[in-house]
């Protein structure tokens, strides 16, 4: 037989076991996590108390692993600050920390624990993923040293990273991932000089990570979807509720589905602090999600996805931009969601086609409820601008809202029941950017998979009368490239620094 018979065999041998070897769907698993925190966390602790309160968390998790394994999941995800807790210093945070290599050293601590000095938080997990034969992603701190001469490093010599890493089934470690978007009050971290861009490939599809904050802006989030082509985020948290527009489940779920891809949250659970809030998101619809804030106890997720989801491209602009608007019936009025001002109009009737404007941004909403409740108020409003509180990002959002009472001034307050079921809704508006994400949240904070879907000419509209009652409607729009943009006002920028001082023990813990 001749060489090139041989050589033919072989490709087709080699092309046999590469298809045997990738997977169509894989089982997803997140786990929401009541992490164990110190009593006091500005409290300095020794090393061997430090790794005592980490084993007492990874106790938790290795239970939520082992049956995440034994229900199929191939991998899972656990959440940011999910092995040691929140709210410490610098100084307090370093105890907890172990020298996270790049994963390129090609490392199973499971196998070799004391090759990068002590480890014993990496071993566990690498240990964990490697004998239950799960993907296992997970936060914890990263330190390195470096020159005080740099004008980079801290002055005590060492530079922080809050950090995901994940180790494959065999335990190798595959990721290794450097906060970039800090949130107010992470002082204890450093942020890498550049986002890093992190994927992995595995037999079920290719993999990005980033952590909480990241999410609201274009690096890593972005590029790891446009660039890189990920097939699924892995996305660790500790995100607190921020109604109307940004609870955890509405928003990721809607990330998901404007970015088109799978998205895997998992949330810290502090019902205390409204952290809650974990899901397996596909970009069709939410696969499994959880929110909870009654009680205490952490919750395992699990849901199959396509391993290469597919998604159809939408132009945000093209309905909204052919709408004729209709004759002003209503008297606009102005109130802060999120302490953003938006431009708003109360819906008066049971149905009815409304047209609200802010700057460049039109949004135009035709609805139907089912009955019109004298106790209830809802409004439909616009923002187009620059969001200055806990960070600066450019928004454009057109928002349908049930109101905190019947004044009108409380609309945009936080408010998370209703009684008022729609029949109907299509929304849509003048975005500026490609980069939209669709948001239903019903009553007591739900999602409304199968309810509603996304035309490839940007119309967010239901597919039939909503399973409960709305809390929020909403297209929520991002100008990544005006993020920097300088066109606040002297006055603004100065109120908007008496809200940061009066918010902040509010929006401490969002991420």
């Amino acid at each position: 037989m001749s060489r090139s018979w041989w050589l033919a065999c072989a490709a087709f041998s080699l092309f046999s076991v590469l298809k045997a070897s990738s997977l169509d769907t894989f089982v997803a698993a997140v786990y929401e996590h009541a992490v164990i925190s110190p009593s006091d966390a500005a409290l300095p602790v020794s090393p061997s108390k430090a790794l005592a309160l980490m084993n007492q968390n990874l106790d938790i998790l290795e239970g939520a692993i082992v049956s995440a394994a034994k229900q199929g999941a191939h991998i899972i995800v656990t959440p940011e600050d999910g092995i040691y807790g929140i709210r410490f210093t610098r100084d307090t945070l370093y105890p907890y920390l172990e020298d996270i290599p790049d994963p390129q050293v090609n490392w199973i601590p499971c196998d070799n624990p004391n090759r990068f000095g002590s480890t014993p938080v990496q071993q566990r997990l690498s240990c964990l993923a490697k004998n239950n034969s799960i993907y296992v992603v997970a936060n914890m701190g990263d330190k390195k040293t470096c020159n005080t001469s740099d004008l980079r490093c801290p002055a005590d010599g060492r530079l922080q990273y809050n950090t995901d890493v994940v180790f494959d089934s065999q335990g190798k470690l595959v990721a290794r991932y450097h906060k970039q978007n800090l949130f107010m009050g992470e002082e204890q971290f450093n942020a890498p000089t550049e986002a890093e861009l992190v994927t992995f490939d595995t037999p079920f599809g290719k993999f990005g990570i980033f952590t909480c904050f990241d999410i609201l802006f274009h690096d890593p989030a972005v590029t790891l979807v446009t660039q890189f082509q990920v097939d699924t985020i892995l996305f660790p948290t500790a995100w607190m509720d921020v109604l109307p527009h940004l609870a955890a489940i509405e928003f990721h779920s809607a990330w998901a589905m404007g970015m088109g891809v799978n998205f895997l949250a998992a949330n810290l659970h502090n019902p205390s602090r409204r952290m809650t809030g974990s899901g397996i998101y596909a970009p069709d619809s939410p696969r499994a999600f959880h929110y909870d804030r009654k009680t205490n106890e952490g919750k395992l997720l699990l849901a199959q996805l396509e391993s290469h989801p597919r998604h159809s491209a939408v132009n945000w602009t093209s309905y909204a931009s052919s709408v004729e608007a209709p004759p002003k019936e209503n008297q606009e009025f102005r109130s802060a969601v999120f302490f953003d001002e938006f431009t708003f109009v109360e819906l008066k009737g049971i149905a009815g086609n409304y047209t609200v404007c802010q700057n460049a941004l039109c949004c135009h909403l035709s609805y139907r409820m089912l009955e019109k409740r004298e106790d209830e108020v809802y409004a439909f409003g616009a923002f187009d601008g620059l969001h200055t509180v806990e960070g600066r990002y450019h928004l454009q959002i057109c928002i349908l809202l049930k109101c905190k009472s019947t004044s009108l001034h409380t609309c945009g307050s936080s408010v998370d029941t209703a009684s008022t079921r729609f029949e109907m809704f299509s929304l849509s508006g003048t975005f500026g950017t490609q980069y939209v994400f669709p948001e239903v949240l019903l009553s007591e904070v739900k999602l409304a998979p199968g309810e509603f879907q996304v035309s490839s000419d940007g119309r967010l509209f239901s597919l039939k009368p909503t399973s409960g009652p709305v809390l929020t409607v909403s297209l929520f729009g991002r100008l990544y490239e005006k993020d920097c943009a300088s066109n606040a006002s002297s006055d603004f920028i100065a109120r908007s620094l008496i809200i940061l001082l009066i918010v902040t023990p509010i929006i401490h813990y969002l991420c």
